[in-house]
């Protein structure tokens, strides 16, 4: 691939929407804020584009892409939605849910953002910028995470820029993001299945369908197997140092990932430390995970021990997000 393309940071503006649309246009490569995280985005329609895509994040083709769109409408053109997704849809779109449906027979997404599969992943999502962009450029968003694969993901412009540049066309500045982690991806088959915990709580989804949603099939033997839906890798959202979870003390030479007030053995002694939310807060502690698992990546140290989160609420997409930085990659 062009790796070693200029790659200029504009800030939020209609400059920079404009520039982002243009990009998106001629099969370009574009960095943008999401309330979820910072999504790299490409023209959904155009393969190359795609391939592109795949290029600079160093992602499995098997892995599928969730499409952006900006309205319901749009969302209609390329998929089907029974009862159950247009409930869903109307409850929690523009926001962090993603919904896995069948595909229409003339859906205008690529083959290769889909993985081949006969299903497509869809969210509309609800910061301002993401929504401007796709309102500019006018079709569907293929837009993964804008990192390298399987490195943690990013919340700020500078940790697209960390990951990215030179191999991407722009990246836009819109400051942190709101939510921290990943949208919630809902499969919409039978029976609606939780297939990624995400920045939607299980709990609100479950009271609008008013059922349980089915549990997520058991994560694939390896990263070779082909997902039903992105982030469902073994492997994922990892930093490069090794992490090691549910820690009730720090051994030498590790960082220390806290979460509350409550301390823990050796934490005076380790090689750095940041806490999630020293109040216990799951929806600060969201917002605060890549970043600071990017953090403390960088301090040089063994290990990063993590200590335990709880697992309502939140803490259930941070406790998955956590458990896939935990597999160590070959």
């Amino acid at each position: 691939m062009n790796v070693g393309l200029t790659t200029p940071i504009l800030p939020a503006g209609e400059a920079a929407v404009a520039s982002a649309a243009r990009c998106l246009a001629a099969g370009g490569l574009v960095g943008f804020p999401t309330e979820t995280v910072y999504g790299l985005g490409a023209d959904a329609t155009n393969p190359a584009a795609i391939t592109r895509l795949y290029q600079a994040k160093g992602r499995p083709s098997f892995n599928p892409l969730i499409a952006h769109v900006g309205d319901l409408e749009a969302a209609r053109q390329i998929a089907h939605f029974d009862a159950t997704a247009l409930v869903l849809a109307e409850a929690f779109w523009p926001g962090p849910l993603t919904l896995v449906l069948p595909k229409t027979r003339d859906c205008a997404v690529a083959d290769l953002a889909t993985a081949g599969l006969d299903t497509i992943a869809i969210r509309i999502p609800s910061h301002p910028l993401a929504r401007q962009i796709l309102r500019a450029f006018g079709g569907p968003v293929v837009a993964p995470s804008a990192n390298l694969s399987g490195h943690v993901s990013p919340t700020t412009a500078a940790h697209v820029q960390s990951d990215l540049a030179g191999r991407i066309d722009l990246i836009v500045d819109g400051g942190p993001v709101a939510v921290g982690v990943e949208s919630t991806i809902i499969g919409c088959f039978e029976a609606p299945m939780l297939l990624r915990p995400g920045g939607l709580p299980r709990g609100e989804i479950e009271r609008v369908l008013g059922r349980t949603l089915a549990q997520p099939p058991d994560d694939p033997d390896g990263d070779s197997s082909q997902p039903l839906a992105p982030g469902m890798l073994a492997s994922h959202y990892a930093p490069r140092t090794p992490v090691r979870l549910n820690a009730d003390r720090v051994e030498p030479g590790e960082a220390l990932l806290a979460f509350g007030p409550d301390a823990v053995s050796g934490m005076n002694a380790a090689a750095a430390m940041m806490n999630l939310s020293s109040s216990g807060d799951l929806a600060e502690a969201a917002a605060r995970l890549f970043g600071y698992l990017r953090a403390l990546d960088a301090k040089g140290a063994r290990a990063i021990a993590v200590m335990p989160v709880p697992h309502h609420g939140l803490g259930e997409a941070i406790n998955d997000r956590l458990r896939r930085a935990a597999v160590g990659r070959d």
